[in-house]
């Protein structure tokens, strides 16, 4: 039998995302991800400090990126692939996208040149 949680649950457990990250850092990267508490690969392409209130509260099992989060200038040139965020010890990676092309985070743009604004668009999480 699988699991099941009702919204209010996934909302409480999403809503510690606000801890965990507020005020952490997510890294633009190059390349395929190696998998959440391994050691990070790629190139560090953009790197943007989340806000200190970082997301939404959650809503429906989701749970968004609130304000503008922005890199004013890009560390290297590349094409963006993946993402780490990192708060503390916590560690979330996933894909990267510009909007509309299906990714766990969107950007304004993947190919990525050094010194450029780099924009986030789209950030979420459901369970």
């Amino acid at each position: 039998m699988a699991n099941t949680t009702n919204t209010t649950f996934k909302n409480t457990a999403l809503d510690g995302f606000d801890s965990a990250f507020n005020s952490g850092t997510l890294e633009i990267r190059s390349g395929s991800a190696p998998g959440a508490g391994n050691t990070a690969t790629g190139t560090v392409l953009a790197t943007i400090t989340a806000p200190a209130d970082a997301f939404a509260a959650a809503s429906g099992g989701t749970k968004a990126k609130a304000g503008t989060w922005q890199d004013a200038s890009a560390d290297a040139t590349g094409t963006a692939a993946h993402f780490r965020m990192v708060g503390g010890s916590n560690i979330i990676e996933g894909t990267v996208t510009v909007t509309g092309g299906g990714g766990d985070v969107t950007l304004d743009s993947v190919s990525i040149t050094s010194a450029q604004v780099v924009t986030l668009t789209s950030l979420s999480w459901s369970i």
